[in-house]
């Protein structure tokens, strides 16, 4: 990081000039002053002192990165395929168009995890690099506002058809989410081997536009969704917004939103650090959302598993004797 706090710039004009100085103006005996011990502990050393930030996600994580990517895809790959197959009678559950995209969104996440890993410097490119960021982040958002979309409408999302709304929404998230994505993909680079934001001034609007839209995704998002539930439920204008194990998803994401939109206050000179410490612990707690964002891709289709078992079970319970010995045969002739 450099010297982060009070640098101190060379001035050209003293080392150009310092041969023109006139040295019999200066009387030699004002130097001959007596030694005094420096004190390390002086303030104002310790602000001009280099501010060096311990690095979590570093080439000694690559494993990390490579693990959460393998489970994730695997886990993935089993819960759409638990969708598409009538294998726990999950096809009752009330929206499921809607929650077949959340694993594909979660398996191409894993996908180009070890894209953007630290110490696989031979294989990242700038084409990689872009790539890799936006799909990453393109998954994230099209999760997100798949969420959002299906707690807000609810008992619209029908369970045995595929309506135009439905068909419409897809369409309308991913493509909404790839748009999102776009800014982070253009300010996208490699430095050294690794993918990381360019540094250029004339892309740093672009790292301010990321961080407005995580932040609005990740937090204001989930953040709204909790007060329009509990606004209707105060004034007793209906039951508002669906409630369920899948707004657990957010918290893996609400982290990494609100401290990038930090960091970027931080950044861009709003919101000034005045000490060393606290630019180490933000930079910590970047590292640490990243970290936890990255788990989600695991988390997820647990998640969904755990929401489609629920549902499916208090759907087929409910169902009349001869729907229950219906669907019996039509899941083992599924499984034949």
């Amino acid at each position: 990081m450099g010297n982060c706090l009070y640098p101190v710039q060379p001035s050209p004009s003293v080392s150009n000039n310092w041969t023109k100085l006139n040295l019999e103006n200066y009387s030699w005996e004002e130097w001959d002053m007596p030694y005094e011990p420096l004190d390390y502990n002086d303030p104002s050393i310790e602000a001009a002192a280099p501010c060096h930030s311990c690095n979590l996600l570093d080439d000694s994580s690559l494993p990390f990165f490579i693990v959460a990517s393998v489970l994730g895809t695997l886990a993935s790959g089993t819960v759409l395929l638990a969708l598409l197959k009538p294998l726990f009678h999950w096809e009752l559950c009330r929206g499921r168009p809607i929650l077949i995209q959340l694993p594909v969104g979660s398996a191409a996440f894993s996908v180009v995890v070890p894209i953007l890993a630290p110490g696989l410097s031979s294989s990242h490119s700038t084409t990689l690099c872009c790539l890799g960021h936006w799909v990453w982040y393109s998954a994230a958002f099209a999760q997100a506002l798949l969420i959002g979309c299906r707690a807000c409408l609810g008992p619209k999302l029908d369970v045995f058809q595929v309506s135009r709304l439905t068909l419409g929404l897809t369409v309308g998230v991913w493509g909404m989410a790839a748009l999102l994505a776009l800014p982070i993909t253009l300010a996208s680079d490699t430095s050294q081997g690794l993918c990381t934001l360019t540094s250029s001034r004339g892309l740093g609007t672009l790292q301010y536009m990321h961080a407005a839209v995580c932040f609005a995704v990740f937090f204001l998002l989930p953040l709204g969704l909790v007060g329009a539930k509990g606004l209707k439920k105060t004034l007793d204008r209906g039951p508002g917004p669906w409630v369920d194990i899948l707004w657990v998803w957010f918290t893996f994401w609400w982290l990494h939103g609100v401290v990038l939109g930090l960091d970027s206050l931080v950044r861009s000179g709003v919101l000034p650090l005045q000490t060393c410490l606290a630019q180490q612990i933000l930079d910590l707690v970047l590292q640490l959302a990243e970290a936890l964002a990255i788990f989600h891709c695991v988390a997820m289709p647990l998640l969904l598993a755990l929401f489609c078992h629920r549902t499916s079970h208090t759907s087929f319970s409910s169902l009349p004797l001869h729907a229950r010995q219906s669907s019996h045969v039509d899941t083992f002739g599924g499984k034949s």
